[in-house]
């Protein structure tokens, strides 16, 4: 099979080129424990294999599939067969140069490549932590030597205020201006965001005027109680974002180096509406959207939540990790 992945430690591979295109549609990353790979774009296909969270696949073509499914049916051609795009992350290689001049207090930074490991220390040999997503956020207090005489950042984890290193150079500066608000001239109290749970969308207003539609990926109705006693469904009723995060650690709060513990750390573009912790919020561990399968929160692209997040009130300003304010009203029916 022509799958490529990353290497265990930190160095960044990048996976030969498809021999059957010379020009593919992009590269996408599991972003499940596994996924089927099928002879044609149908979970009734044949099942040729199975292919690991992680591994890197060359995306040939997209598809739409007569036999869906419906909600989302989106399929990849690959190398070898099919996979269907709801746990396939679409990422990008962008090495970067290390940025020499964080501000004091600190500032916001995107993952740029697939994944890349995390550590106690700024040496691979240390004890290795979280693997950090493409399109993930983190929170860079400094530019440190490695020991392998590399450049690393040194990152805060917002939740549990403890630091960690990644490679610099898998980690992209967000520029202040990439979060200036939009529509800042439309007042506050003309912007609505409406939430159809039946339809699995999202509708933001300005005036009455539709200005932004998008699928969502809403919570799952549950009737077992998680621990925290926090239904997993998505609360129904009219809400108002009250603060704004542009990362946030998300999960059972743990350091942990397991790939398959329910940790989500650098969450991106956080919009809380309810008391309970529910929020807007970018999405990396699937592109499934159009049906409920969440938490709690309502799952959205990384760059469609990015989009919410600057528009919407309360305005937060760039390179701060927290605002609040009783910001845009939010139906959820």
């Amino acid at each position: 099979m022509k799958l490529a992945g990353l290497a265990a430690g930190v160095s960044v591979i990048k996976p030969p080129p498809p021999t059957s295109l010379s020009k593919p549609y992009g590269l996408g990353r599991v972003a499940d424990t596994w996924i089927g790979l099928y002879k044609e774009p149908s979970f009734r296909s044949p099942l040729l294999t199975t292919i690991n969270r992680d591994t890197l696949l060359t995306l040939l073509k997209r598809e739409v599939a007569d036999e869906g499914p419906l909600h989302n049916p989106l399929w990849y051609r690959v190398p070898d067969g099919y996979v269907h795009s709801g746990k396939i992350q679409q990422v990008k290689w962008n090495t970067q140069t290390p940025w020499r001049e964080i501000p004091e207090t600190g500032a916001l930074f995107e993952v740029s490549v697939p994944y890349t490991r995390s550590y106690r220390k700024a040496d691979p040999e240390s004890d290795p932590l979280y693997r950090l997503y493409y399109q993930s956020i983190a929170w860079v207090e400094a530019l440190v030597d490695g020991a392998d005489g590399r450049p690393w950042y040194q990152l805060l984890d917002d939740l549990l205020k403890v630091n960690y290193f990644v490679r610099a150079e898998h980690l992209r500066r967000i520029k202040p201006e990439e979060l200036k608000p939009l529509s800042p001239r439309v007042p506050a109290g003309a912007k609505r965001i409406d939430v159809s749970l039946a339809n699995q969308e999202l509708m933001a207003y300005e005036h009455d005027r539709l200005v932004f539609r998008t699928r969502i990926a809403s919570g799952v109705q549950d009737s077992r109680p998680r621990p925290n006693g926090i239904p997993t469904a998505t609360p129904q009723g009219q809400f108002y974002i009250t603060q704004k995060m542009p990362l946030r650690h998300m999960g059972n709060g743990h350091l942990t180096a397991n790939l398959e513990a329910y940790e989500l750390p650098g969450v991106p573009w956080v919009s809380y509406f309810h008391k309970t912790g529910i929020a807007f919020h970018g999405t990396y561990w699937h592109c499934d959207y159009g049906r409920a399968q969440s938490h709690g929160c309502v799952n959205m692209r990384p760059e469609e939540a990015k989009w919410l997040f600057r528009w919407s009130t309360p305005v937060i300003e760039a390179d701060v990790i927290l605002a609040t304010g009783h910001g845009t009203s939010v139906y959820v029916y």
